[in-house]
């Protein structure tokens, strides 16, 4: 399924890198992004984000070369901002606004006019900017600081549209927002001019774009087609690989039959001829010429039965090539021992309450800035026995979840902020109320804290589970690509995706296993590819799920039988 045919604005040619302790990101990566929308897309670890910064000039290229029709605007997976600039500095128009507002002053400094220049309306652009992230137009001169996480970077995005640039590159920009700001964000995709990359694991997001990428095993293919037309292609295409392979396979065994057999036959016919010549049935001139035809007829028997089993093997490695033997994380969870009705979880807000049973499927949903993560680590902070990552646990001990309130430190308003966390900081769930009837929990909040640094990956996972063997250990562990002397690195020299790979492992290979597995924005840090399997994993899962996610798309796989949301007033509303 070929990409459309336009011009290209970037170009790859046998790009590779290495980070400064040797280890391959990129093997000679060639390829090219047209004009219009692509989202790239892969497993993580396999480059995405890497190959992102090499194009935006962020990252230099150890080998080969990157091309590009123009400058290219780059939005970063985390982004970092100054808190104390202002939202017109984020947007990119501050140096510009403030020599307009001089001119209208009446300083006719000549500096401020070649500022300007023709940009007279730059205003105006930015109030219609910050309408399209949901902001109002006296937020232009306020501090960026005073931006929730989501709003910062709808802002940013809103500030490359702003500034025009001719190639734009977004890695996983939903990330931190919520179903009003994914909303926003989709329409500044549908309308955007020019190139447009965007590294996402949002299924929503990715049907948006005009083509697709896919970064795999250090190639790069574009495909016309957003994200489930490429899918189709590609499972359409595995398909008949794995067909032709089975062809091919059943193809090899019966050359090598029809080779075993003639071998056979030559060998009785050769044991015929020398029993004739014992018994002299025939003439000893008329015998060694029949054995000299015998040897030719056998050689050129045997060379084209070899052949055709070589040609046979030939096409099974063909077919086996084209047939993707990747490594998958592989999640079996174990059972529980949830009787069925079983009340796991109350969640209420004063005038109403739900109680969660097994094997019943929760999502919490709600804006950003509503509570939504507090409430799940006052809930898994009631749990004796439960992970509790290290910034809920100082907070929220022992029982905290049935408190009649669930306060929320000062934030500090420091970006990013906790997509939780609102403009101003400080707020309080005054109404919502939360209590667990049991103490084995398992819980994955979106910031991967809580695992021992200086551990090993073993002891981090084995203090979980501590009486399960170390070999056993090892096995589930494997599961989770996690193998072999990786389990003895200490936890602060592994990767994003490692680490949370470990968070991952030590929630569900926890002993005895969690009735209640709360998770907080899974999809944040999945490749597409993991969340089909978590959600094949929960399907049989036999205790209670409560998730928060934005991820409608997700929450539909999961199965997802009640719906909270969580207002900004604390109330709770069954959808």
């Amino acid at each position: 399924m070929p990409a459309h045919t336009l011009t290209p604005s970037v170009i790859l040619d046998r790009v590779s890198f290495a980070w400064p302790d040797g280890t391959p990101a990129l093997d000679s990566v060639t390829g090219s992004f047209g004009a219009g929308r692509t989202g790239l897309v892969g497993r993580n670890g396999s480059g995405k984000s890497t190959l992102l910064r090499l194009i935006a000039g962020e990252l230099t290229p150890d080998g080969g070369h990157v091309d590009k029709t123009a400058d290219a605007a780059y939005l970063p997976q985390r982004l970092t901002l100054d808190v104390d600039r202002s939202v017109a500095d984020l947007l990119g128009v501050a140096e510009t606004l403030r020599a307009l507002r001089a001119i209208e002053s009446g300083d006719p400094d000549p500096r401020h006019f070649d500022a300007v220049g023709s940009d007279w309306d730059v205003e105006a652009r930015a109030h219609a900017a910050l309408a399209e992230a949901g902001l109002a137009p006296d937020m232009l001169d306020r501090s960026v600081g005073q931006l929730s996480g989501g709003e910062a970077v709808l802002t940013a995005v809103a500030g490359i549209r702003l500034g025009g640039a001719p190639i734009a590159l977004l890695d996983e920009p939903t990330n931190n927002l919520d179903r009003d700001a994914r909303s926003r964000l989709g329409e500044m995709v549908r309308s955007w001019r020019g190139t447009l990359i965007v590294v996402s694991h949002d299924l929503a997001l990715l049907e948006l774009m005009d083509d697709t990428a896919e970064l795999y095993g250090n190639e790069l293919a574009v495909f016309g087609g957003p994200y489930s037309a490429w899918r189709a292609w590609l499972d359409g295409e595995q398909d008949a690989a794995r067909q032709a392979e089975r062809a091919a396979a059943q193809a090899v065994r019966r050359e090598k039959r029809d080779r075993i057999r003639a071998e056979t036959t030559i060998s009785h016919r050769a044991a015929m001829g020398r029993k004739a010549q014992l018994e002299k049935r025939v003439p000893k001139i008329v015998a060694g010429g029949r054995k000299m035809a015998a040897q030719v007829s056998a050689g050129k028997l045997r060379g084209e039965k070899a052949d055709r089993e070589a040609a046979a093997r030939a096409a099974l490695s063909a077919a086996e090539e084209r047939v993707r033997d990747d490594d998958a994380v592989k999640i079996d969870l174990p059972d529980p021992g949830v009787p069925l009705g079983r009340r796991i979880a109350t969640i209420g807000d004063g005038e109403r309450s739900w109680t969660i049973q097994g094997p019943e499927r929760v999502a919490l949903i709600g804006p950003n800035g509503a509570g939504k993560t507090t409430l799940l680590e006052a809930l898994v902070g009631g749990a004796s026995g439960a992970w509790v990552p290290g910034a809920a646990a100082a907070g929220a001990g022992p029982g905290a979840g049935a408190a009649a309130g669930v306060p929320v430190p000062d934030s500090g308003n420091t970006p990013p902020p906790s997509p939780d966390t609102p403009p101003g900081g400080r707020f309080f769930l005054n109404l919502a109320r939360v209590e667990l009837h049991t103490d084995r929990v398992g819980y994955l909040p979106q910031r991967v804290d809580g695992l021992a640094d200086d551990a090993s990956v073993l002891d981090n996972v084995r203090a979980a589970a501590p009486a399960v063997p170390i070999p056993e250990l090892r096995n589930r562990l494997a599961r989770f690509l996690i193998r072999g002397a990786a389990v003895e690195r200490p936890v602060s020299t592994l990767s994003g995706g490692e680490r949370f790979r470990v968070a991952l492992a030590r929630l569900l290979l926890a002993d005895p296993p969690p009735q209640l597995l709360v998770f907080d924005e899974p999809t944040n840090n999945l490749d597409l590819d993991t969340v089909g399997q978590l959600v094949d994993a929960l399907a049989s899962y036999r205790g209670a799920v409560l998730v928060v996610s934005h991820d409608d798309a997700f929450l539909e796989r999961v199965g997802v039988g009640l719906t909270l949301e969580l207002g900004r007033d604390g109330t709770l509303t069954e959808r």
